[in-house]
């Protein structure tokens, strides 16, 4: 490797200007009243930011399972967790660091596995980047003020398996598949996906 490896400075300088503009935190999860930031939310800030310093992002699983399990209609649900390490490359010289993160997801169909991937790739993102909620955010100087508009829980990042059952749920085409998908949940995620399971069966029945 060269004296002075290209990727970390290109690294800090991502670090840099996503300190400026962060992420906000744009979708809701009603349920538990925070916000969160989504998988195209990291893509589309990320991708002409890292183009830009010239690095390159690279994943690669090392470690996948998944679980099958059987729902109330008979229905199969697949749980997927990933390993995947990401190759941090420099375009300039080729010096690369590699960092390691683990995905969680849930399908009823073949997409656990693609969703899985998305989660690693964006807890990975927010952690070697250290990507902030908004520009210019101080977390301790602003978190008393925050907590006193939403509740302490208001700039909860969603976990993964939270995300993967809100998105399950908001791509169940009609109501016998949102239910088999609720029914298939214990009863800590239940309480969490609530409030998408009553909103997407609102839109379900007025659609039919």
């Amino acid at each position: 490797m060269e004296p002075n490896p290209k990727v970390y400075g290109a690294i800090a300088a991502v670090m840099l200007e996503m300190s400026q503009v962060g992420i906000s935190k744009d979708r809701r999860n009603q349920q538990q009243g925070y916000n969160f930031r989504g998988i195209d939310d990291a893509y589309a800030a990320l991708s002409p930011v890292l183009a830009k310093n010239r690095l390159l992002m690279l994943p690669r699983v090392t470690k996948r399972e998944q679980v099958e399990r059987v729902s109330s209609k008979g229905g199969a649900i697949f749980y997927t967790t990933v390993t995947v390490e990401f190759d941090l490359v420099s375009a300039e010289d080729g010096s690369k660091h590699t960092i390691v993160t683990v995905g969680e997801a849930m399908d009823s169909a073949d997409k656990s596995s693609n969703k899985a991937m998305s989660a690693a790739y964006k807890y990975a993102a927010f952690q070697a980047f250290c990507i902030p909620t908004e520009g210019d955010n101080d977390a301790d100087g602003s978190s008393h003020d925050v907590a006193s508009r939403s509740g302490s829980s208001g700039q909860r990042d969603m976990t993964s398996s939270e995300l993967a059952i809100e998105e399950q749920m908001k791509g169940a085409r009609t109501v016998p598949d949102l239910v088999e998908i609720m029914n298939s949940l214990s009863k800590e995620q239940k309480a969490a996906a609530n409030a998408v399971f009553n909103q997407r069966m609102k839109e379900l029945k007025k659609a039919a």
